[in-house]
């Protein structure tokens, strides 16, 4: 869980000069392979981890670049950053469409100079958010949202290597749902939305979800896998997968397999926030991890949160890799050995062919104009849902929905569609840009509403 204390939880590969046709000696010809050999083997953990094709960074703080022990650390050792807290909603725009970006700035401003990618985190949180979002909801919410996307996202557009785009949306527990939060009650679009800002905004930046207790293969990790299938058969813009790893003294014997089944989707995966409690077998599973990432072509990096034990958010703990004195640690030697005992190559430039649609939304029968099917989130006096709007064997170039709402029930909000009324029976319009939908091919729109959802059916008619 992404953090700071407050709260709960590449470089390029190095160049080989050319050589001439010249007579060479047999020694030098055996100082060369020497030569080789020593330079193949990693002395730093950027260094080591630019050699599989991946970088391996830190979180950092901007106050903490005036500590030159800090500093010493980060610029030796790592080829990539995280700003801990200063690119968050807080951060960034303390007060509603005034930008600051002075932290923020000042760690990328560093990672240009020493030639380390950057990831920026976050764009968008339940958590962190400045006092005057926390007071929006519904269209309120999700317009300031969208615009706080595109405003930070274009300020540092051509700077970012990945965005982690949404943070931490789905619950802990069995249910594999999202998380109830005042982002989610803007409508199950609002991950989506933010996908799609970000891409417009900053289109050469990766774009991650990140999220923690998703290291396995369980119930919350299988939301996330789902609902990423479903964006890359539906063509949202997303690239990659983040699983932070506050670790405690052990590790999900799963792991590598996790990692693999989002790959296998057409998105890298990166471990974001690599922390482990201090015990017996820390060094054991630092180096397990990393040869993980290492097993999986499409794990692009690792990142440990924070440099020096006495940086970290989980106090008393010491899970870094460096200790409050600076020292390198034994977890240290076994991150630095499994990386420069190599992995698969370097992870492929372009993704594989999308999946096909997920089973949870099947073709409409042949010949149809269109077809609708809705979900629901609901709780104590009010609702938002979710409609997929699917057309049949033809396209269309515009739809109406009917549903029929419980006595009693209003419809709040609604986006993505026009509404013929708030209660009883509503006929929801396309707007402008999602009435043309291919032959086969989907959208979605949703509501927010007081008293209980619809539980009937929804009507689809193509115009």
């Amino acid at each position: 869980m992404d953090h700071s204390p407050d709260h709960r939880p590449p470089s390029a590969r190095s160049r080989r000069r050319l050589l001439t046709p010249v007579a060479v000696t047999a020694a030098a010809v055996a100082a060369t392979i020497a030569a080789a050999s020593t330079a193949h083997a990693g002395t730093t953990l950027g260094g080591a981890a630019a050699e599989t094709g991946r970088y391996y960074g830190a979180a950092i703080a901007a106050y903490k670049l005036s500590d030159s022990q800090y500093v010493g650390i980060l610029d030796r050792e790592f080829n990539a950053v995280t700003p801990e807290n200063e690119m968050k909603w807080d951060a960034t725009e303390p007060t509603q469409g005034q930008f600051r970006y002075t932290g923020a700035d000042q760690i990328v401003s560093h990672a240009q100079a020493h030639g380390m990618r950057v990831r920026g985190h976050t764009l968008l949180w339940h958590a962190q958010q400045p006092g005057w979002a926390q007071n929006l909801s519904g269209t309120a919410l999700r317009s300031a949202a969208i615009n706080h996307v595109t405003q930070v996202a274009t300020h540092f557009k051509g700077k970012i290597y990945a965005w982690d785009v949404v943070n931490e949306a789905f619950a802990d527990g069995s249910s594999g749902a999202r998380r109830d939060s005042n982002l989610q009650r803007t409508g199950n679009d609002w991950i989506e939305a933010a996908f799609r800002a970000a891409r417009a905004a900053d289109p050469g930046a990766k774009l991650c979800y990140n999220d923690y207790n998703t290291d396995g293969v369980n119930a919350k990790s299988t939301g996330v896998y789902n609902m990423v299938r479903d964006f890359k058969a539906r063509g949202v813009p997303i690239d990659c997968v983040g699983f932070q790893s506050h670790l405690g003294t052990g590790m999900p014997g799963d792991y590598q397999a996790n990692l693999q089944r989002f790959a296998d989707l057409g998105v890298d995966v990166q471990i974001t926030e690599l922390d482990i409690e201090q015990g017996s077998n820390q060094a054991t599973l630092y180096g397990n991890v990393t040869r993980a990432c290492l097993a999986v072509s499409r794990c692009t990096g690792i990142t440990v949160w924070g440099i020096r034990d006495s940086d970290s958010w989980r106090t008393g703990q010491n899970p870094l890799l460096f200790d409050g004195g600076g020292n390198r640690k034994p977890a240290y030697t076994a991150v630095l050995n499994a990386l420069n005992a190599g992995g698969t190559t370097t992870p492929p430039t372009t993704p594989p062919p999308t999946t096909t649609p997920p089973p949870s939304s099947p073709p409409p029968p042949s010949g149809s104009g269109c077809t609708a099917s809705l979900s629901l989130q609901s709780w104590t006096g009010g609702f938002v849902a979710n409609v997929h709007v699917t057309a049949g064997s033809s396209a269309i170039s515009r739809w109406t929905v009917r549903i029929a709402l419980p006595s009693g029930t209003v419809v709040t909000n609604t986006w993505s569609a026009q509404s013929s009324a708030s209660t009883g029976t509503v006929d929801f319009r396309n707007v402008d840009y999602n009435g043309q939908v291919g032959a086969g091919g989907s959208t979605d729109f949703g509501f927010q509403g007081t008293g209980f959802g619809p539980s009937g059916t929804p009507t689809c008619t193509a115009g």
